[in-house]
């Protein structure tokens, strides 16, 4: 994968780079400001980009901004955002524009090597990714009317392990299930949803999006 790294703290990026180029993978630019990874985004069109939420000059949400005003000049550009905390308006932001390839990680989760790096394959391939703890706030955060208020328990938790990039085959071995289960419960979402037949992943990504929006 062709990466762009944009965070201003030097050792955690340094860090970053030799991270992605130590598993086969190209580090095309790594900038340290919101401006700098917009232009690197239009220029060199990586296959996902690494994003930390606050960079200069304010420290608060300049990648952010940045990273949605890429994907505004790069449509759908594959963008994983990094955050010291869980800040859950800025994950709302990052998935306004429904379009998938995005991912919202603690950065705690870079020490996890192997979980940092497949999140972020999921992310260049178009899926979303979002750590627990993101997932777990977005959930207190849910209002009276959420459109989810008609799905069961189980279809709930099979939607929630959905949202955090699991496959149905993870989900039923986490869940103890049979695969068919699983499936069952993937069509009944889709159809309390209303998302109608499309092709699979789309609607995956569409349930995600509303139930995390909810």
């Amino acid at each position: 994968m062709r990466v762009v790294i944009a965070d201003d703290a030097v050792l955690l990026r340094e860090g970053l780079i030799r991270l992605v180029e130590e598993n086969g993978h190209t580090v095309v630019s790594a900038v340290g400001d919101g401006p700098s990874l917009v232009e690197a985004i239009k220029e060199h069109r990586p296959d996902v980009s690494i994003v930390d939420v606050r960079m200069p000059p304010s420290h608060t949400d300049e990648g952010l901004r940045a990273a949605v005003e890429a994907r505004t000049a790069v449509p759908g550009s594959p963008i994983l955002v990094l955050s010291q905390y869980v800040e859950v308006s800025y994950a709302d932001d990052l998935l306004a524009d429904r379009r998938g390839a995005v991912g919202y990680l603690l950065k705690d989760r870079v020490a996890l090597v192997g979980d940092f790096l497949d999140a972020l394959g999921r992310v260049a391939g178009g899926g979303t990714v979002l750590d627990p703890e993101v997932v777990a706030q977005l959930l207190v955060r849910r209002r009276r009317d959420d459109p989810m208020r008609s799905l069961t328990p189980r279809e709930r938790e099979v939607l929630g392990r959905m949202a955090e990039g699991m496959s149905n085959t993870a989900i039923a071995r986490a869940l103890v299930v049979t695969d068919g289960a699983v499936e069952k419960h993937v069509r009944n979402i889709f159809t309390k949803l209303n998302l109608h037949q499309d092709e699979e992943q789309h609607r995956r990504v569409l349930a995600v999006l509303a139930y995390l929006q909810a």
